[in-house]
């Protein structure tokens, strides 16, 4: 039955205009997936992976005779150079592609070793209980209460400035964020029925571990890796401001940040757009973050669904 303008009004339907309910859709649809967030951490992933292909010069070629070009979209720019040069001739654009692919492997392997070490932690921890789980929560509040940026500028001061190092501190970093959570996840699965049948039957403190108290976490664990992403570029890229990260010239997005800051009165491209990069890829990154757990969450879920 066709209902009439009346009973439609009555019933709070109003009838849009079709763009209006075009815009509708593409809105409701990008609440609902993060379409501009992945969007954005897909072009950093293709800027990491081909850099090299993509950089119209290299990272590290330039000259005085360069220095400070406008970029192209500048009356006085040129399109030789789309970002402009910073203040030794060399190419902003070269170097914010290469310095994503820096930001990707620090991330990436902090990450991988962070979340391997973070969560094994969290559930022998919450699993073990007894002096094992006071040992590791110790040793979590211990790591929380050292300022991480002295340590970092104390270790620099020792062994110099290196990838390494650099790649050994922001793990140090990583791990701390998922003990806690997974340790709280642990200890109110470990007390389900099907982990009592399981050690009824005689398996193994392993195999429960793996098969049993894993799974359970494990969805809280790629939520809070996620997020911490976005701490580890953040971390990475203050201490590459500080002098404490890759050595120059190597091109970090903090390193060009810092090196064009004595330059803002006469040249800001060379500094604020590395800032408008780790600006945009960390706001994504936390977006994702969020949208993942309120996906993975049943309760949540349901609301969304």
């Amino acid at each position: 039955m066709q209902m009439t303008p009346t009973d439609r009004a009555l019933l709070g339907i109003r009838d849009h205009p079709p763009v209006i309910r075009q815009l509708r859709a593409a809105w409701m649809y990008t609440r609902r997936w993060p379409t501009i967030p992945m969007l954005i951490l897909v072009t950093l992933i293709v800027a990491g992976v081909f850099a090299p292909a993509l950089s119209q010069h290299g990272p590290y070629a330039g000259g005085i005779r360069n220095r400070h070009v406008p970029p192209a979209f500048f009356e006085e720019g040129s399109s030789e150079h789309l970002l402009g040069t910073d203040h030794a001739g060399r190419d902003v654009f070269s170097r914010l592609l290469h310095g994503a692919r820096i930001s990707l492997v620090v991330a990436g392997i902090a990450l991988t070793s962070g979340f391997l070490v973070g969560t094994t932690m969290g559930i022998v921890s919450g699993y073990a209980g007894g002096w094992v789980d006071e040992v590791i929560t110790r040793i979590v509040d211990i790591w929380q209460a050292l300022p991480f940026l002295m340590v970092a500028l104390v270790c620099v001061l020792l062994f110099g400035q290196s990838l390494e190092l650099l790649l050994v501190l922001m793990a140090m970093l990583a791990w701390n964020p998922f003990v806690r959570v997974v340790r709280s996840q642990t200890l109110v699965i470990k007390n389900e029925p099907y982990v009592d049948l399981a050690r009824v039957a005689g398996c193994s403190t392993p195999r429960i571990l793996i098969r049993h108290i894993l799974p359970g976490v494990i969805n809280t664990a790629v939520v809070i890796a996620t997020l911490a992403v976005g701490n580890l570029i953040l971390a990475e890229a203050a201490l590459s401001f500080l002098g404490a990260g890759v050595p120059s010239p190597t091109p970090t997005w903090g390193a060009m940040v810092n090196e064009g800051r004595n330059y803002l009165s006469s040249a800001w491209w060379p500094t604020v757009l590395p800032g408008v990069a780790i600006f945009l890829v960390v706001m994504s990154l936390n977006f994702t973050g969020d949208w993942l757990r309120d996906r993975l969450d049943p309760r949540l879920r349901q609301l969304l669904d």
